[in-house]
């Protein structure tokens, strides 16, 4: 008995040793290239750094200067704005994309083809195709515009609009991710209530708004989460899509692309740019947390 249970034991160190084992690398990648810099970055938000060197330690110095900087409180409320226009477009179109394409319609394969293509589309070439689009002189935008007898609008040009621009680009680029998931969502839920439900005379809408919203709660929930962070962010469209020596890029800007612009293109603000990516972090973690703690007030399992 003694040695059957040395031997059981054995086995278990021997398949706990591989799994960590296989572990390991994932471990490694989160350490290294994650854990190691975020730590790094909080230490240099505090320092005074050039392109070479540690710097000098400032201690709040950096963040006193946030705190009077125009520029970076202009690209909290660009930010903001992102976030708070563009995540419900995302969250409402992709329901309603999902919802259309889950009925039983002719060429349902070939539409969820067509509307998963931006989110496989590289960034960069999602920025590069928008920008000839909203082009003001050759854009096929202005081009219809001006076919129903509209003026041309410097969509990338102009402060009014160049926001409103990066949201059109945004949502788009996302929808079709979202939309995916929410149908694959819609799809798990159990067919018995529907069925149920139309016994007892419901319509449609009734179906919608009574079962499907509400079973959908969790994946609205994560989905709510991952676009209210991939949103937050945003950089890539702002930085590829707009002129970086006109006045709409520095009213477009983001923190991101701001934090960019001080740790990269102007390196002897290297330290600054880190207090710009913690702020941002500690931004992205409060928000998380509010989203959390309100979970548990509206969503509904099928439980």
């Amino acid at each position: 008995m003694k040695q059957k249970s040395t031997h059981f034991n054995r086995l278990k160190r021997y398949e706990a040793g591989t799994a960590y084992l296989f572990v390991l690398p994932m471990l490694a990648g989160l350490l290294i290239f994650s854990i190691i810099p975020f730590v790094q970055n909080i230490l240099y938000s505090f320092r005074k750094m050039g392109t070479f060197g540690e710097g000098t330690f400032v201690g709040l110095k950096n963040y006193r200067d946030l705190l009077q900087d125009e520029t970076f409180w202009l690209a909290l409320k660009n930010t903001f704005f992102y976030a708070i226009v563009g995540v419900p477009l995302v969250i409402i179109l992709s329901i309603f994309f999902a919802n259309l394409l889950n009925k039983n319609i002719r060429g349902r394969t070939i539409y969820r083809t067509l509307l998963y293509i931006p989110a496989i589309t590289m960034p960069a070439a999602i920025s590069i195709l928008w920008r000839w689009i909203l082009n003001y002189q050759y854009g096929i935008f202005n081009y219809f515009m001006e076919k129903l007898g509209l003026p041309r609008v410097s969509w990338l040009g102009d402060v009014k609009f160049v926001r409103w621009a990066i949201i059109l680009v945004l949502v788009w680029s996302m929808v079709s991710y979202y939309t995916i998931i929410m149908l694959a969502a819609m799809q798990g839920i159990d067919r018995s209530y529907y069925e149920a439900a139309r016994i007892d005379g419901a319509t449609n809408r009734q179906l919608f708004f009574k079962i499907t919203l509400p079973l959908l709660g969790p994946m609205i929930f994560f989905s709510m989460i991952m676009v209210t962070i991939g949103i937050l962010q945003i950089f890539d469209f702002i930085y590829l899509m707009v002129d970086r020596d006109t006045l709409p890029y520095t009213y477009s800007m983001s923190l991101v692309t701001y934090f960019y612009e001080c740790a990269f293109n102007k390196s002897s603000m290297r330290g600054y740019g880190a207090a710009i990516s913690v702020v941002l972090a500690v931004i992205i973690m409060i928000i998380t947390i509010i989203q959390m703690v309100v979970k548990k007030y509206w969503i509904k399992t099928e439980e």
